[in-house]
């Protein structure tokens, strides 16, 4: 079935899986996916925090934030994999991109970038925002579970990615719409975890990759969507009318919007340059690839309330949603 959407260039995504009469269509679920490209399938504040390495996860990577280290689903028990956390280790990864903390609740972090312009952020935890010093946004900012997500989607301008319809008030109320490799960071602007990772290439990227998140965050991994923000707001069957807004959806399709998580519809760019379905789906990269074409997404949509796993065509304009490291 995935050769199928793949012989079809104007197709956007497809579902992986979703819930009720749809799901499980067109593939295995992602756990039993090979980790070859996808790096981290999930992640835990401490070793404590792993779930139960059952069958379903056997070859799993499991990275674990306290201890900057790698862990191998291997026949029933987590084990560290050295192979991996080594390769972090190598390319920098202190788990932190480089954060220090400031005072009265607000986290800051700065550096220089090409063309001497500011490469910062500050997280106000009290308020609840985040303020990107490369083009001076702020958003809003929300703690679910162990995570603090972006309340809004992304609307960095970068190269390859497009407000919806070319209009700029769409870019001011739903975010960018952005190619994987713009939202990946592939030409290692920011950073260095997904440089060359792009279309018709298969990139070993390590975890976590900020792509063209704000310092500080990053764009997070499918397990990160669905081993723990799903998982937390209640599964896939209903996580869907609880991370849409409770306005702005089309045909009766709002959300409640219990987590404030805030999910608009803004549709999604495809590869001709043509632009379809606001009003009906929102949908976010993550940055674990499927394969050397494709990367895997989350999708909410009008006509249910689940959230559904698909992988979409590299080239495909979707929207972006950071997480802080």
């Amino acid at each position: 079935m995935k050769n199928l959407f793949l012989g079809f260039s104007l197709a956007a995504t497809a579902l992986l899986a979703a819930c009720g009469s749809e799901s499980g269509t067109n593939g295995e679920p992602l756990e039993n996916s090979s980790n070859s490209s996808s790096g981290a399938d999930l992640f835990a504040e401490t070793f404590d925090d792993l779930p139960v390495c059952t069958v379903n996860r056997e070859g799993a990577i499991a990275y674990v934030k306290d201890e900057k280290a790698a862990y191998a689903c291997e026949n029933g028990d987590w084990t560290l994999d050295d192979e991996n956390t080594t390769e972090r280790k190598s390319n920098g990864d202190t788990g932190n991109d480089g954060k220090s903390s400031g005072s009265e609740g607000v986290e800051g972090s700065s550096a220089s970038v090409p063309g001497g312009s500011s490469d910062a952020s500050t997280y106000d935890v009290v308020i609840g925002t985040l303020t990107d010093s490369r083009d001076g946004q702020t958003y809003r900012t929300v703690k679910i579970g162990g995570q603090v997500w972006m309340a809004e989607n992304l609307n960095y301008e970068a190269e390859s990615s497009w407000c919806y319809d070319n209009a700029p008030a769409n870019c001011a109320k739903y975010g960018r719409l952005y190619t994987w490799a713009a939202a990946m960071d592939s030409v290692g602007t920011w950073s260095t975890n997904g440089k060359e990772c792009g279309y018709n290439k298969t990139c070993s990227q390590t975890y976590p990759v900020r792509g063209v998140c704000p310092k500080g965050w990053h764009l997070p991994g499918i397990g990160e969507f669905f081993d723990e923000l799903i998982t937390v707001v209640g599964g896939s069957s209903t996580a869907g009318s609880k991370l849409k807004s409770a306005t702005g959806w089309n045909d009766n399709g709002n959300g409640t919007d219990t987590y404030s998580f805030s999910a608009l519809p803004a549709g999604i760019r495809y590869s001709d340059g043509s632009f379809s379905s606001v009003g009906k789906n929102a949908t976010y990269w993550s940055s674990s690839a499927n394969d050397s074409v494709t990367a895997y997404n989350v999708a909410l949509f009008d006509y249910n309330d689940c959230a559904g796993l698909g992988f979409s065509g590299k080239y495909s304009g979707i929207s972006v949603r950071c997480l802080k490291d």
